[in-house]
């Protein structure tokens, strides 16, 4: 029975819908003219075009309104962070082509066919621009570059890298050559799909057409298929028109849903791509340079040749690191003419008109045996938000998080002890001077700003980790904790549900934007385990599991350090060192209390730890009261005490019923003492509430 004949009114409620949504997007069509209008009148009034306490107190009133209306924090700063995106991204179109008046660019050239990923990244560059575009897709890429050298196109789009399967060497090479500039780039979401004739079934399927670069970021799902011959396009879209001329039920591409769309295909499966996170950036290219507004965050793209001697590549990085210049790049490609030479591609940070890249150009120039500017061009990057710009951080805070703390820190930290000798050289103060700030999707350990950790001791279930997930947004917290391999005094005690746990605590990350922390306990869980969580923990009782430390030395992900419950200071530096030999400089320590005589607690927090760590160690140090107290009455006031002492972060456990959880109720706070101790640890301003 359908819909229609269950409920007969089912027809005019989803009238009502439609109408609803027809007016959302008239609304928003209408907010984004207002946004060039504010463009055209902070032209005039100033030189900013985000105004981040604007954003802030525009945030708290559209949540207060939200929450008036049935609709969460959480929801609600969502929808309007798109929004201000959008509206940020609309402004700096206006200024770029105020300062790019004649430009005149609507003839695009692009390697592939519609619904390529070509294609799609070209539409993207357009869609806020107030331009008429045509598209011409070309064979080759060096096709499309020719046709704007020869003035048949304006622009030419063209893939440079993947976040999976690395640089595009030919399009490397073609830049070196190409007598073109960089303007533009776009970085595109891309999302690859099988494709097979409708009603095909994979079961069914022997050959797949596919992009060499494709092969690479889909391995994983075509180790899957051993059964299936591979065979190899130009253009993932030329595979999907491929399969639907031939009409044969045995033969799938790999090509965007959009391919699918436009060649009456189905899609047998989505999201095929090793990595979910699967990025293209594609640069855009014209004949002449073009003029970034200064107000707008700008890269300079350059490729050089340093001499062929000792010291040669790094004295010529060190002008940028001098001139404060933040690179953003480093590739090199072997020189087809000159073997064992090498070409150094770079993207920084800056913008040809500013004058330490003049001067550090000159630098790099003096030093360089070949240099020549690619580009300088607007980033596709927006200004970053104020790290406040949360849920709740919205409607609590229009200023720093944390800058009071670390201004009460400053008069209880003594200066870095000099000259001890230790067993943790790199971990030390002598070695590295700077505080080491780690940075994990957006939120920054070891700055200014406090960041607070939470999250159940043990991930229960998908319910629980969600409802914790939700608690830490709604009250600004940052980073999602979660026990998913419990290591337990108790063989009989609960011991965490594994990676079936990882997977809830991951997904409610994600869910709620929050990167997420667990323990890993094995060597061998490290490399799994790293795959998806945001960092890694490694537990008191196994600060000195020298084996376990090594291991995660090799990884890419951050890493929380706890101090064992009997460790000296030089003890725990000492263990962070093996971390950092094996590669992975993305340490931070956690003082979690000590074994003492004391009995009415379950430990001892160490607060004068804090000062101590911090002279004699660049490495972010951060605080866990929850284990220190064992008992949620104490948890508060050893959090703020840790916030005063200097600590850069506090971690705290809570629980949706602590008094029914698996592991460690008794120090779990329930979810109001948590809103409490937020309001203290991120005081809101006056005149606002929470």
């Amino acid at each position: 029975m359908t819909d229609e004949a269950k409920h007969p009114d089912i027809q005019s409620i989803r009238k009502e819908i439609d109408e609803l949504d027809a007016e959302l997007l008239r609304l928003l069509g209408e907010r984004r003219k207002r946004s060039v209008t504010a463009a055209r009148a902070k032209e005039v009034e100033a030189d900013w075009f985000r105004d981040s306490a604007r954003e802030q107190r525009m945030l708290a009133a559209r949540i207060q309104s939200g929450q008036d209306h049935g609709l969460d924090a959480h929801y609600v700063t969502s929808i309007f962070l798109d929004v201000l995106d959008d509206s940020v991204r609309v402004q700096r179109e206006y200024y770029q082509e105020r300062a790019n008046k004649d430009a005149g660019l609507v003839r695009l050239a692009y390697q592939g066919i519609e619904g390529s990923y070509s294609h799609l990244a070209a539409q993207d560059y357009f869609s806020r621009k107030d331009a008429s575009v045509s598209y011409r897709g070309y064979t080759q890429f060096r096709d499309a570059v020719e046709s704007v050298e020869k003035g048949k196109a304006d622009l030419a789009v063209l893939p440079i890298e993947n976040t999976t399967s690395g640089g595009i060497n030919e399009v490397y090479d073609l830049l070196l050559g190409a007598q073109l500039s960089i303007v533009g780039e776009v970085k595109l979401k891309i999302d690859h799909c099988l494709l097979g004739l409708p009603g095909a079934s994979i079961a069914d399927i022997r050959t797949i057409y596919c992009h060499p670069q494709t092969v690479l970021q889909c391995s994983d799902f075509l180790a899957e298929h051993p059964g299936c011959k591979i065979e190899y396009f130009a253009d993932t879209a030329l595979s999907g028109r491929k399969i639907h001329e031939d009409g044969d039920p045995t033969q799938a591409a790999i090509a965007s849903a959009e391919a699918a769309r436009l060649f009456d295909l189905d899609v047998l499966q989505s999201s095929i791509a090793n990595q979910q996170q699967n990025f293209t950036r594609f640069l855009v290219a014209a004949r002449k340079a073009i003029h970034v507004d200064p107000r707008i965050p700008c890269k300079t793209s350059i490729v050089m040749m340093t001499g062929n001697e000792s010291g040669a590549l790094i004295e010529a990085l060190l002008v940028f690191r001098d001139a404060g210049i933040n690179l953003t790049k480093l590739e090199s490609r072997p020189i087809l003419e000159n073997p064992w030479e090498e070409m150094f591609y770079l993207d920084f940070e800056g913008n040809l008109t500013d004058d330490n890249v003049q001067a550090a150009l000159d630098g790099v120039t003096r030093r360089a045996r070949f240099i020549k500017v690619l580009g300088s061009y607007p980033s596709a990057d927006l200004p970053a938000r104020s790290s406040t710009t949360t849920a709740s951080s919205a409607v609590t805070s229009a200023s720093t998080p944390g800058a009071d703390a670390s201004e009460a820190a400053a008069k209880f930290i003594p200066a870095p002890e000099k000259g001890k000798k230790s067993g943790y050289r790199l971990a030390s103060r002598d070695y590295k001077s700077m505080d080491t700030l780690i940075q994990v999707k957006g939120v920054t350990l070891g700055g200014s700003e406090l960041v607070v950790i939470a999250g159940p001791c043990a991930v229960e279930s998908a319910e629980q980790i969600l409802a914790c997930a939700r608690e830490v947004k709604q009250n600004g917290g940052h980073i999602l904790r979660g026990g998913c391999f419990k290591p337990r005094t108790s063989p009989y005690s609960f011991q965490g549900h594994g990676y079936e746990g990882l997977e809830m605590l991951v997904a409610a990350g994600r869910q709620y934007g929050l990167p997420v922390v667990t323990e890993v306990l094995s060597p061998d869980d490290v490399a799994q385990v790293a795959e998806t969580a945001d960092i890694l923990q490694i537990g008191a009782r196994n600060m000195q599991n020298f084996t376990l430390l090594s291991e995660v030395g090799r990884v890419h992900r951050p890493v929380m350090l706890k101090r064992g419950m009997s460790s000296s200071l030089d003890e725990l530096l000492q263990a962070a060192e093996y971390i950092l030999a094996g590669g992975n400089q993305q340490v931070f320590l956690c003082e979690r209390g000590i074994r003492t005589f004391e009995t009415a607690t379950r430990n001892t927090l160490d607060l004068s730890a804090i000062p101590v760590l911090r002279s004699r160690t660049h490495l972010p140090v951060i605080v866990d009261p929850s284990h220190a107290a064992g008992k949620r009455d104490l948890v508060p006031t050893l959090a703020l005490a840790a916030k005063t002492v200097g600590a850069h972060a506090v971690m705290v456990e809570i629980h949706p019923d602590p008094e029914t959880a698996l592991s460690d109720g008794p120090q779990s706070l329930e979810f109001s003492q948590f809103k409490a101790l937020m309001s203290e640890l991120v005081p809101q301003p006056e005149g606002e509430s929470r």
